[in-house]
């Protein structure tokens, strides 16, 4: 049995998102791992000290000597890993034992210009042996700058949507609704309209709490008084999911998750994230500065048909599938001469 490491971005995060994003990527990993003995790191806190790279204990070789090293999607890389607290925490010091990691459904965030300290830690980190999964075309292109092959697959948490998958998504209103808000891209005029709309329309609403902060965002509005609360973590959100209902919301990934269990979804677009992945994958989205038609879009047939390309995302994953059947038909032959 072999080791495989997955450096998880859900540890240390402040967004509930990033548990999503890995839910997702361990379940799409599940073929290439099942075999396999999992460890996990995280991403966002540093993993090692500098000291215990330097000593080379026996754990630190273990995730050293790993088959693989996933890096499970987010907004992980940074144009300057000299930032006071890069997403992705690692720095020279302590980087040694994550040389080879692999990233999957991976994104970039602001920046136009990688500085050359970012780019020797990369270097050194990122296997140049397999392809990485990249979830848009411009971290396609930071690192295919570096030297690096890359695939623009999106986000795992997208790969489930199917053409087959979306046609069993409802195209007509539900009875109910659940609600998403983000408390760091405020717009209080907007989300009360959101919020008046959706009283309008709906017999029941929830809220989902995907980051702490956003619930004191929720309670600065009026006209809440009936909304139910659900606890912020996946479990609950997803416990609300399995009743029959729709998602609204400004977030990506809840809305995201709300597709994977098959519910009719609109995404309320408060930045170029949310838009982009719209042009790109074909997502339902109404951008909040134009929701005077989003009681219009509510009640009239809303098709779910994600365009994803699974083509890219089958060529990923397959250099691993690939590789596994090798190694089994070596065992195999040593077999048979045995």
């Amino acid at each position: 049995m072999d080791n495989v490491l997955l450096l998880d971005t859900s540890v240390g995060s402040l967004n509930k998102g990033d548990d999503i994003i890995m839910k997702c990527v361990r379940y799409h990993l599940e073929d290439i791992t099942k075999n396999d003995y999992i460890l996990t790191l995280p991403t966002h806190v540093s993993p090692f000290h500098w000291y215990q790279v330097m000593r080379r204990s026996n754990r630190v070789k273990v995730y050293s000597e790993a088959k693989h090293k996933f890096v499970g999607g987010s907004n992980l890389l940074t144009m300057d890993m000299l930032t006071h607290f890069p997403q992705w925490n690692i720095n020279i010091f302590n980087c040694g034992p994550l040389k080879g990691s692999i990233l999957c459904g991976v994104g970039a965030g602001k920046g136009n210009k990688i500085n050359g300290y970012t780019k020797m830690l990369y270097k050194k980190v990122l296997s140049h042996d397999y392809i990485h999964s990249v979830r848009d075309e411009r971290t396609k292109k930071i690192l295919e700058e570096m030297g690096f092959k890359a695939l623009n697959t999106g986000c795992a948490s997208l790969w489930t949507l199917t053409p087959e998958f979306c046609k069993e998504i409802p195209t007509h209103k539900a009875d109910s609704v659940i609600l998403t808000l983000t408390h760091h891209t405020r717009d209080n005029k907007y989300d009360q309209l959101l919020i008046d709309v959706l009283n309008e329309n709906y017999k029941n609403i929830y809220f989902w709490i995907q980051d702490k902060k956003d619930l004191n965002y929720f309670k600065t509005f009026d006209n809440i008084q009936d909304i139910k609360i659900v606890p912020p973590t996946v479990e609950a959100f997803e416990k609300v999911l399995n009743k029959h209902i729709d998602y609204i919301g400004t977030r990506l990934h809840g809305g995201i998750l709300a597709m994977r269990h098959k519910k009719r979804t609109i995404i309320i677009g408060i930045d170029e994230r949310a838009r982009g992945m719209s042009e790109t994958y074909n997502i339902n989205q109404v951008d909040r500065n134009e929701l005077s038609d989003l009681e219009k879009t509510i009640n009239s047939t809303i098709v779910t048909d994600v365009n994803i390309n699974f083509d890219r995302i089958n060529t990923w994953l397959n250099q691993f599938i690939h590789q596994q059947k090798s190694e089994s038909d070596k065992v195999t032959k040593t077999r048979d001469i045995i």
